[in-house]
């Protein structure tokens, strides 16, 4: 159990231990011909990947972005390696180089460590076939990872979507690494890509600001991948933001009015109009999750602009209570279903794989059961 009082507000570099990588890597992507690498040291550091298209021949070296001309020298590292041929396999090698001093016109480095060598398949964005799968609502049972994805063993993903509330509330960073990453690391996080939106659980914490900083991405965003037009939405909490949990802190109304307006512009973007199907990941569904502010708000927002942009359909989490909603005349156009979990016997893991005519969508019970599926043909 993890004991509250002991949380921090921001990493501490701990200089009694040795130098050495406490996670990772694990990858992430925006699948813009790019595979980002992530890990975590214990100490600050200059760090850098090595990789190439072969175990013997890493010849590359990417370092992370900086800001205001200043390279990252911390303990939490994001490299990008880009303009990445399609569907080709890259070798790569995660490094970084201890800094023992920091002093204005002098920087102390110490030993240089190195994780073994991993490899990835590049993704080919304009690929015929997309499949993916998505888990949600885990609740910090870090045992669920392994066990739902187990369940597809055997199966090349693109990627592995979370859908919100893989945490109670955020407390740490050792509760992000024990609880989540390092069971994606043994699993599958060096070699296939991770998806991750906020769920409204992961709003709350005193380390639910620093929450961000170990991923490349948490919040909205939209891509395409083959016949797939993506779009991820943040749907922040599920109560008013004048609630006293929330001690004046938080302001999701106006964050999710502000992604209202961006999905707009996005549903006439023409990336989004000529794709085969539109797929919206979203934790809190648009309808189907009870009356709490702000579901009610999530419904009036964002349900009639994907009703104008004939999105295909949803894929929600939030209510712990696996569904399969079919289209609503006069309310959702387009089919929500609805990821179950997080105890035994309820949780679910959804199986998507999409063509430029098919999207067929699985949901699979913990038991092995199939427990809802949907169908849409062009």
């Amino acid at each position: 159990m993890l004991n509250p009082m002991m949380a921090v507000s921001s990493p501490i570099v701990n200089d009694d231990k040795d130098f050495k990588i406490i996670a990772g890597p694990y990858l992430q992507t925006d699948f813009n011909n790019g595979m980002s690498v992530l890990w975590i040291t214990n100490k600050n550091c200059n760090s850098w990947v090595e990789y190439g298209d072969s175990a013997s021949d890493m010849n590359k070296k990417a370092y992370g972005d900086g800001e205001l001309g200043l390279l990252p020298a911390g303990r939490l590292h994001c490299i990008k390696l880009q303009d990445l041929k399609p569907n080709n396999t890259y070798y790569y090698k995660i490094a970084s180089k201890e800094i023992t001093n920091f002093q204005p016109y002098k920087v102390t480095y110490g030993e240089t460590i190195f994780g073994t060598t991993e490899h990835f398949l590049s993704v080919d964005l304009k690929k015929e076939e997309v499949s993916f799968v998505m888990l949600n609502d885990i609740h910090d049972r870090p045992n669920s990872i392994p066990e739902l994805l187990d369940l597809d063993k055997g199966n090349q993903r693109d990627f592995v979507f979370f859908n919100g509330d893989v945490f109670d509330y955020q407390t740490n960073e050792q509760q992000i690494i024990d609880h989540m990453l390092q069971p994606c690391i043994d699993y599958f996080a060096k070699t296939t890509p991770f998806l991750y939106v906020r769920g409204n659980h992961e709003t709350r914490g005193v380390f639910a600001r620093d929450f961000k900083a170990y991923f490349n991405q948490v919040g909205y965003t939209a891509f395409t991948l083959g016949p797939v037009r993506f779009v991820i939405l943040d749907t922040g909490e599920d109560k008013e933001d004048n609630h006293t949990v929330y001690a004046d802190l938080v302001d999701f109304d106006h964050y999710r009015a502000q992604q209202a307006i961006w999905l707009e512009r996005e549903i006439n973007k023409k990336e989004f109009k000529k794709a085969s199907f539109r797929i919206v990941l979203m934790h809190i569904p648009p309808r189907y999750s009870g009356d709490a502010h702000g579901p009610k708000h999530c419904t009036a927002l964002f349900e009639p602009i994907m009703n104008r942009g004939k999105v295909d359909i949803v894929l929600s989490g939030h209510t712990h209570s696996y569904k399969v909603h079919p289209p609503a005349k006069g309310l959702n156009n387009y089919p929500i279903i609805i990821g179950g979990g997080p105890t035994k016997g309820k949780r679910t893991i959804t199986k998507v794989v999409a063509t430029k005519t098919e999207l067929k969508v699985s949901m699979q019970g913990d038991s092995g059961l199939e427990v809802g599926s949907y169908i849409l043909r062009r």
